[in-house]
């Protein structure tokens, strides 16, 4: 895939290599013969990359062929800039896309070897923590499958999101070292490398035409080196490109101290620069890992624009008059938000734009996406740090700011107040710089990820910005691609789909709407027995991991009632576990009449410093322990914490579910991407209205959702009065609850771990406000629990949540 105009020339079908099972079969035993030098019996990780190799053989004339298209003069391309790419597996997908499931099955079992077992083996590619980093990979899939010309840029992470293992309970963190046997998807591109400046001062001059210029001089410069991972659309001939860049050291290895006897000085500017991408968000409690995270960003942004600015000139030379229409970028989150300012420093400082040509190319061709509603999540970085590490860009963001503000001005005169909220610079408990508004004043678009979400930004946090430019703001709800989420993972119901209405609905989820009329069961038993079967099928397989995984028992004729996402409080998986104790305690009282029998799976990392999620995590497991074991309760009510929540489990867990549990507090949730994974594959939601569970809401219909909890408003009504402890001593089931954990009833040998939990619970200024919805919430489980028993009606409501 050369870059040259001299190449813009796409290769001939007959460049194909064949997809039967016999060529398969045929390059499969040379990869793992003549290139891995192993035979059959060998570690499997071996026949893994081997399979792998001979199908991205076969990806390759596409692949070339879609990056030559995208290389044609006035072809309009986006640049998709993310910290997070959470890819999961790639085999399974790529065989559905390129449609040789069946032959490459047939190739492995020439040798005895099952499909299953050889995919199982990939490890996941956890380059991201939740919802944000599957948005992008689905983004990226949807992009590819609809045709449309957008190159991903991420960081080649050499551990991913930490393993979580539960020991007594508690999650303990190991390191996820992805990489340690190579990804066979990547394609390194020695050849881009690009230079990232760190550090260094600046220095101000007037050049020969008596232009003011600023030199960034004295730096520390990291090499990015690209590696491309193919991305490939569904059965269309497009494969688009994720690039991720790898950090390094432009002298790996110093002679002069190695030869001094300084071993450990030798190779520290190689460690240095590596440790930029060797670890998915470090934990930035500390200034050091501020200062990672902050390196990390720059050197996405940085390393990601100078490539594109590479590929403009080599097709128009330092003609920039047309970039800002061939060109946008998307800013996902406020961790590229940098990229406002690096753009301006090339066209700047390297380009030699002047300050109006390169804004007027920066503010039209960045767009932004908004992720969360909670303002401690949105980026600071203290002025200190950001001169230190990157003064030249701190330069040019109070410019950004001292021109911004001039405008707030004059739009709100003698407004000051105004000014000091706006300002991209916060004067409060030290400077530092407020990435989301950056993100902001440099984009044309600013979006948030569910129609509920965009409009408290724009009525809340962004509330000065809004009203300031009310055409920048727009909504585009967080989506996930049905290739992966049902044809992939769900391939029982996807067959009986199609059977129905054809397979056009995988490419085009409209087309899904088909199926309606098979929900009624009038003349559709059949169809509503297959369903079932199908379903019965999913939860089987979930109840093998479950069994291997947690070592309990899930009874497949059981409600399966899940929750799985990262473990956090506005979540709120504590409610979840009162209403595990509630029915708990329903069973110890005889209270089981009408009983429905109900596993519930819950699974979900803590951030390694979060010590109440963490804590919220061991509560779980405690709880599960003294139900699981209680022989009065038997398959009344199972509870299991699943360790390692992934993609790659969530594509055994979506299938399975027949409740999703979406209870977030209300206005916490900016949208959610697991409550569209359950619903897609026939789970019903039980939910707050909040995040895109509305959006879900209004698609569905309320006689097929469980919508419970206070709404945004009557949330934010109740905050100056709330009492928890008076709710608590009105409701004689949560006094119960309370009673229990209280007690010590579920931590006898560990007094008092529960105590900042119970507490937090309790605290009239619980921003979650748990207690609030408990009532709400185990009268619509209770209501769930019976629909569920009559099967006949459960059937036609999940048939019309994936239908909608």
């Amino acid at each position: 895939m050369n870059d040259t105009q001299d190449d813009l020339c796409v290769l001939p079908e007959t460049e194909k290599l064949p997809t039967d099972a016999k060529a398969l079969e045929h390059d499969f035993r040379r990869y793992l013969i003549h290139h891995l030098g192993r035979f059959l019996g060998c570690n499997p990780h071996y026949l893994y990359e081997a399979l792998s190799l001979t199908v991205r053989d076969r990806i390759m004339t596409d692949w070339r062929n879609t990056w030559l298209q995208h290389r044609l003069p006035k072809q309009r391309r986006a640049y998709y800039l993310s910290l997070e790419f959470l890819i999961g597996r790639a085999l399974g997908n790529h065989l559905l896309n390129m449609d040789i499931e069946e032959q490459s099955a047939e190739a492995m079992q020439k040798f005895s070897l099952s499909l299953e077992e050889i995919q199982s083996e990939e490890p996941d590619a956890g380059l991201g923590n939740g919802g944000l980093g599957r948005l992008a990979a689905c983004f990226m899939d949807s992009c590819a499958t609809l045709k449309l010309p957008v190159l991903g840029y991420g960081l080649r992470y050499e551990y991913g999101m930490f393993r979580q293992h539960i020991q007594n309970g508690y999650q303990v963190e190991e390191p996820d070292h992805w990489l340690r046997d190579t990804n066979p998807w990547e394609l390194e591109r020695a050849e881009y490398t690009q230079r990232v400046h760190f550090g260094g001062h600046t220095e101000h001059f007037t050049n020969r035409r008596g232009e003011p210029r600023t030199r960034w001089l004295n730096t520390e410069e990291v090499l990015a080196i690209p590696f491309d991972v193919p991305v490939s659309g569904y059965r269309n001939g497009v494969v688009n490109t994720l690039r991720l860049w790898k950090a390094t050291a432009t002298d790996e290895f110093n002679l002069d101290e190695f030869n001094a006897g300084s071993y450990p000085e030798s190779v520290a500017a190689k460690n240095d620069a590596e440790h930029i991408t060797m670890v998915l968000y470090p934990n930035d409690s500390s200034e050091n890992g501020k200062e990672l995270r902050l390196r990390q960003q720059y050197f996405l942004a940085s390393a990601s624009l100078q490539d594109i600015v590479r590929q403009w000139e080599m097709v128009h030379g330092d003609d920039y008059s047309n970039f800002a229409a061939q060109n946008v970028f998307q800013l996902n989150d406020t961790h590229p938000a940098i990229a406002v300012a690096e753009l301006m420093r090339i066209l700047i400082d390297d380009k030699h734009l002047s300050w109006d040509q390169a804004w007027e190319i920066t503010s039209n061709t960045m767009a932004y996406t908004n992720h969360t509603l909670l303002p401690e999540a949105l980026e600071r970085w203290s002025v200190k740090l950001f001169e230190r590490l990157l003064p030249r860009l701190l330069e040019i963001i109070f410019d950004i700011n001292a021109i911004f503000l001039k405008q707030v001005a004059i739009h709100w005169p003698g407004d000051s107040d105004r000014r000091r909220r706006m300002s991209i610079i916060e004067e409060d408990h030290g400077k530092s710089v407020r990435m989301a508004y950056l993100a902001i004043v440099g984009s044309f678009s600013v979006n948030g990820v569910a129609e509920l979400h965009s409009d408290l930004l724009k009525k809340g946090l962004f509330r000065d910005f809004y009203e300031l430019w009310p055409e920048k703001f727009n909504n585009k709800t967080n989506g996930v691609t049905p290739r992966r989420w049902i044809a992939h993972a769900n391939p029982e119901m996807t067959a009986l789909i199609s059977s129905k209405i054809g397979d056009g609905w995988i490419s085009d989820l409209s087309q899904i709407e088909k199926l309606k009329p098979f929900a009624g069961s009038a003349n559709n038993k059949l169809f509503h027995a297959q369903w079932q079967a199908a379903k019965r099928s999913n939860k089987t397989r979930l109840a093998e991991l479950v069994k291997k995984e947690c070592g309990v028992d899930f009874a497949v004729d059981s409600m399966f009632d899940v929750q799985v996402k990262r473990t956090h409080e506005y979540k709120r998986q504590l409610l979840n576990v009162l209403h595990i104790i509630h029915l708990y305690n329903r069973i110890r009282r005889g209270d089981t009449l009408d009983w429905t029998n109900r596993c519930v799976l819950i699974g979900g990392k803590a951030a390694p410093g979060y010590f109440m999620a963490k804590r919220t995590i061991k509560l779980i497991n405690n709880v599960a322990e003294i139900i699981n074991c209680d022989p009065e309760v038997g398959d009344k009510l199972k509870v299991a914490f699943l360790p390692n929540y992934r993609v790659s489990s969530m594509e055994v867990i979506a299938p399975a579910t027949d409740l999703s549990e979406q209870i977030s507090t209300a206005g916490k949730e900016a949208s959610g991407t697991g409550n569209m994974k359950f619903m897609m594959n026939g789970a019903l939601t039980i939910g707050t209205y909040d995040g895109a569970n509305i959006e879900i809401l209004d698609a569905v219909g309320s006689d097929n959702f469980f919508l419970f909890g206070l709404k945004v408003d009557e949330v934010e009504a109740m905050r100056a009065h709330y009492d928890p402890e008076s709710i608590i001593a009105a409701d004689e089931d949560l006094k119960a609850v309370f009673h229990l954990l209280e007690s010590g009833h579920f931590n006898i040998e560990e007094p008092g771990i529960f105590d900042a939990v119970i507490a937090s619970m309790k605290d009239p200024h619980d921003p979650w406000m748990t207690v609030a919805d408990f009532r709400s919430y185990i009268e619509i489980q209770q209501q769930a629990a019976n629909a569920y028993r009559d099967q006949q009606h459960w059937t036609r409501m999940s048939i019309m949540n994936t239908a909608c």
